[in-house]
């Protein structure tokens, strides 16, 4: 049901949020929460995905550098919370906004349950004019459970919450063919329309010491978005009034734009796609590839090549052309051992083989369980 506003997802990496000097840079939640009230005068909702909390911890402890062991990062990211959670309430009930805090983990999202439950308390904070501070729980977060970059996750809410639009606010202005930082010939890239092997080969590590994801995080979660048919903007958080300005229709960053005509994703297969890491992964070839991304084919395993990974049956693969390019995810409908066994058979052989034989008539991925990305 269409609603009487717009909504606006912004993630705000730690570099972004976090100064030279390590201090929370009050002056840019400050000004985040003036353009807030703004944009809601023009009829948009914000929900804001936000780094920071071992940043802004880890001074607070005593701690010379971020640090590397699990239960320090932890500890870090729980007083770190804390400080940026009352800076964003003070700032925002300053301007008549109220804030919350919701924390995220694999752990919840993962589940399809939890996800929709996720969904439901984020759509309705929305609905309510809350600002919601989404962030990764790093207090009690592990690998087996992160989402590793707050890039993954704020494409995540923007999915969940049905954005208009998804910006992050990084510390480069935009996507550049090449790392502007090493090579000064990079041209600056306003638009892209289709992310392809050439625009990922152009992304570069981040040039932060505070954040943990890079340019390549921002690319891959803007192609899920873009699959999502949702518009994403990169672009600097150094630049002025850059929310209102794109809320405005001006242009600032760099613009990836979904592809038109485009049919609607289903809710199943945006939480395939971003609910859960990837488990896996297999290698198809040329043919398969076409099936799967011009004819929305189920993934036979007679077009697997190669299998990586140790998984069974219902985990998220990842699925990639014989480039290295991820083109789709999906849900495996074997283990790792059947499958590494089954590719690249045709369904007689597969029928034959006593071994084998549960997998006879079964795609190692049926369409209904596969996303392909734009």
């Amino acid at each position: 049901m269409a609603t009487a506003y717009k909504t606006m997802v912004v993630k705000i990496g730690s570099s972004t949020l976090v100064g030279p000097d390590r201090a929370l840079r009050r002056d840019f939640i400050a000004g985040l929460a003036d353009q807030a009230a703004r944009l809601r005068e023009l009829g948009w909702r914000l929900v804001v995905v936000s780094s920071g909390a071992i940043a802004c911890g880890a001074p607070v402890l005593g701690f010379d550098a971020r640090p590397t062991d699990m239960p320090s990062l932890q500890a870090c990211a729980s007083v770190g919370q804390c400080v940026l959670s009352a800076a964003y309430d003070e700032e925002f009930r300053a301007r008549d906004l109220l804030t919350s805090l919701v924390l995220l983990t694999r752990h919840d999202t993962a589940r399809r349950n939890s996800y929709l439950h996720a969904r439901d308390t984020l759509t309705r904070l929305v609905e309510l004019g809350v600002v919601p501070i989404v962030n990764e729980n790093d207090t009690v977060t592990v690998d087996e459970i992160r989402f590793g970059d707050n890039d993954t996750l704020a494409a995540l809410v923007s999915c969940l919450v049905a954005a208009d639009l998804c910006v992050t606010l990084s510390d480069i202005d935009g996507l550049y063919t090449a790392n502007p930082m090493e090579d000064p010939s990079a041209q600056f890239i306003p638009r892209v329309e289709k992310i392809d092997a050439t625009i990922i080969a152009s992304a570069g590590d981040s040039s932060s010491s505070v954040g943990t994801g890079g340019m390549i995080t921002k690319i891959r979660a803007s192609r899920i978005l873009m699959t999502a048919g949702i518009a994403s903007v990169i672009c600097s958080g150094a630049e002025g009034d850059a929310l209102v300005r794109l809320a405005k229709g001006e242009p600032v960053g760099t613009l990836f734009v979904p592809p038109t005509g485009r049919c609607e994703i289903a809710p199943r297969k945006l939480w395939i796609a971003l609910g859960d890491s990837a488990h896996g992964a297999v290698t198809v070839d040329a043919g398969a590839a076409d099936a799967l991304v011009r004819r929305g084919s189920s993934l036979l395993p007679v077009g697997i090549t190669q299998v990586e990974g140790d998984f069974d049956a219902g985990a998220t693969l990842d699925v990639r052309n014989q480039d290295g390019l991820t083109i789709a995810r999906g849900l495996a409908q074997a283990g790792s051992d059947e499958l590494k066994l089954a590719a690249g058979r045709h369904q007689d052989e597969i029928a034959a083989n006593r071994l084998l034989a549960a997998l006879a008539g079964k795609p190692a991925i049926h369409r209904d369980e596969l996303i392909v990305f734009a």
